[in-house]
This record gives C-alpha cells, sequence and structure tokens, in this order.
C-alpha cells in the first residue's frame, strides 16, 4: 500500500478498541449508535459545547472550542477503551486545525494597536489540541499533530496504523474540524463541527475489541457515501466527518468495505468486521 512519497508498507489487519464521537446530533458513542446504525433519523440538533473535564480549571478556561472537542472525544474513547490516556500514544488530525484562533489573530493585526495577547498567539498552532491532550493527562508519550486537507482523517488513522504496527501497542486517533468562520468561509466552506477519536489496538487485543479491520491499497475503486442525505451532507461537508462510513459501519455490526480518497487518485480500503455486541 501507498502511503506517501517513497512510503510503503504491507496490508495489515488490526482492531479498533474504542470510539468517542461528536457533533450536531451525535452526543457520544453510545448515543449515537442508534442513528449511525440507521435504526433512528438523523437528526442534526444543537448540542451543548463540550466541558472536556478532563483539562484542569485554568488550561479549560484558555482552550479554544477545538481542544475542548478533541479532548472530549478523545476522553471518551479513553474511558471506553479502559487504558490510561497518559500511557498512549496519540495521533490528532485537522484540516484547519485552530481556524476560528486564526480568524481573530487576523482581525486583531488589521486594527491600528495590533495587540496579540500570548494566550491567544499559543492557541494558535495545529498542535494545540494535541498539546492540551498532554497537559491533561500528564502524558510523556509520543504525540503527533497532522493535515491533509480532504483526506485529513485517513491521513491520520494511516499515521495511527503506522505507529500501531511499529510499537505493537494500542493508539489513539482523534479527528477534528470546527466551523470556519466568516470570511474565510467563503474559501473553506466548513459550517458544522465534528470530532471523533478512535482507539486502534494490535489484532490481539480483538477480544475485547468493538471491530477489526483490514487496510490496504485500493487503488482504482470507488468511495461510495451514505444512504442517508443528511448524514452525507455532514461527511461532505466536514473533513473529520469523511469517518462516518466507517463509523456506521461498526455500528451497524456488519462487515462491509469502506474504501477512502488518499492523496490524489489513490484509494484506501478498510475490510470491517463487527466484534462485541
Amino acid at each position: 500500500m501507498q502511503l506517501g512519497v517513497g512510503e510503503t508498507v504491507r496490508r495489515v489487519d488490526l482492531a479498533i478498541r474504542s470510539i468517542g464521537v461528536l457533533a450536531p446530533g451525535l452526543l457520544g458513542w453510545e448515543g449515537s449508535r442508534p442513528v449511525l446504525a440507521g435504526e433512528r433519523p438523523y437528526v442534526p440538533t444543537p448540542i451543548p459545547q463540550p466541558e472536556a473535564t478532563i483539562l484542569p480549571p485554568n488550561e479549560r478556561r484558555r482552550s479554544s472550542d477545538s481542544v475542548r472537542w478533541a479532548v472530549e472525544v478523545a476522553h471518551e474513547a479513553m474511558v471506553r477503551a479502559g487504558l490510561d490516556p497518559g500511557a498512549v500514544p496519540a495521533v490528532f488530525a485537522s484540516s484547519g486545525g485552530e481556524i476560528s484562533v486564526f480568524d481573530q489573530l487576523c482581525r486583531l493585526l488589521a486594527t491600528k494597536e495590533r495587540l496579540v495577547s500570548p494566550t491567544l498567539f499559543h492557541q494558535s498552532v495545529h498542535n494545540a489540541a494535541s498539546g492540551y491532550w498532554g497537559i491533561a493527562t500528564a502524558g510523556h508519550e509520543t504525540s503527533t499533530a497532522l493535515s491533509c486537507y480532504d483526506d485529513s482523517f485517513i491521513a491520520g488513522l494511516v499515521e495511527a496504523v503506522a505507529l500501531v504496527i511499529t510499537e505493537w501497542r494500542p493508539v489513539l486517533l482523534v479527528a477534528y474540524d470546527l466551523p470556519v468562520p466568516v470570511p474565510l468561509r467563503e474559501a473553506r466552506p466548513i459550517t458544522v463541527g465534528f470530532a471523533v477519536a478512535l482507539v486502534l489496538s494490535p489484532l490481539a487485543e480483538a477480544a475485547i475489541a468493538t471491530a477489526t479491520f483490514t487496510l490496504k491499497d485500493a487503488r482504482g475503486a470507488e468511495p461510495v457515501g451514505l444512504a442517508d442525505q443528511t448524514l452525507e451532507q455532514l461527511r461532505t461537508h466536514n473533513p473529520a466527518a469523511r469517518s462516518l462510513p466507517l463509523l456506521c459501519t461498526i455500528a451497524a455490526r456488519v462487515r462491509r468495505t469502506v474504501v477512502f480518497d488518499w492523496l490524489g487518485d489513490q484509494r484506501i480500503e478498510l475490510g470491517v468486521e463487527p466484534c462485541s455486541p
């Protein structure tokens, strides 16, 4: 399978130990499963801003919306996995990262005073969420932050898979993107937030996993959208929500092949198998 320029790996088989999810109408994995499985219609109702209670109070007060969304789903997935969050390597993937903070900085720099607070400036970096997660968990493990435009979720998944293979232990993957403010939205029309977290594990942990999957190159295959048109609109309008076909397959507890776009004309295929009920 082609991962990037000069990088290749063989077909791999891994397990998905747990999931966290947050979006309008999708509040947590357990509450979202019937909707994602097609048992209930998807209604994109507003949700309260996540509290991200794992963050210390001072850090929570300073944190951005993106940080709180990412930390919220990461915490849910880690609790469901029953693992020490400070002892698990993590990969954070986001198309825009701290886009709302970037917007604030641009507005401040356009004023006469051009006064930027140190807090706002340090929040502008793309790895802010992974940094806050490290503070919240007192973790000293590897943490990666990456972006790959609309393919950011699958790029993060590939990175997390590579980490599981090389270290042969669980890895946390977090993908998130929040609405882009006007006028930046004219160039990047993301209007709804979405965040998802997966704890990936070696296949040996399949007995305690939610699902297993086989990942391989699928050049020439075409990604398939979702039958629910409201969910499909969410999938196509938020890069992190490109994960929805995978989440829907796991929620439905069916065997299915899911294909993702990857770096131009490449494709990645996940053959998903359900595990625990």
